[in-house]
This record gives C-alpha cells, sequence and structure tokens, in this order.
C-alpha cells in the first residue's frame, strides 16, 4: 500500500519570503468648513456646494471630500435645501 504524502499548506514552503506591508500614515487634514469655523453649511453658498458634487450631481463621500461627519451631515442637508428652491441641479 503506497503511503499518503502529507501536503502542507499553500506558501509555506521552504525559502519562500514573506513581504511586509509597508505601514502608511498620513496626518489627517481638517474639514475645511472646521478650518472656517462654520457651524452649519449654508445652502445659499453654491460656489462651496458646487465643490462636494460629481458632474452626474452626486455627493462626494467624506473620504473624497475632506469633510468632517458633521460638516458632511451639513452638506448633505444644504445640497437639498438648494435642490429643492432650483439653486442646484438634481441630475448632471
Amino acid at each position: 500500500m503506497p503511503r499518503m504524502m502529507k501536503r502542507k499548506p499553500f506558501g509555506t514552503r521552504p525559502g519562500a519570503l514573506k513581504r511586509k506591508k509597508k505601514v502608511r500614515v498620513r496626518e489627517q487634514a481638517k474639514c475645511r468648513f472646521c478650518r472656517d469655523k462654520v457651524k452649519e453649511v449654508d445652502y445659499k453658498d453654491i460656489a462651496s456646494l458646487s465643490k462636494l458634487i460629481t458632474q452626474q450631481a452626486k455627493l462626494y463621500s467624506r473620504k473624497r471630500s475632506g469633510n468632517c461627519a458633521t460638516h458632511q451631515r451639513s452638506c448633505r442637508q444644504a445640497i437639498k435645501r438648494a435642490r429643492f428652491l432650483a439653486l442646484m441641479p438634481y441630475v448632471g
């Protein structure tokens, strides 16, 4: 009867080098509204709101826009109000 060979788990062959992942630490930039000490984003300020939406009039994510959670919610509400009053488009 032939003996069964034990198989080693994948990636554990002798001489295999495991690469370490480089950790990139980046200092967080402050939110643009926090820097200006804005309490709530104004729906009438179309210039700043238009920088927060894409060509298709979708809202940029927090990661992309750089807003904090409080101001991202405030921006979302301001954009909705501006759209309702026809100051901004619903679609691009």
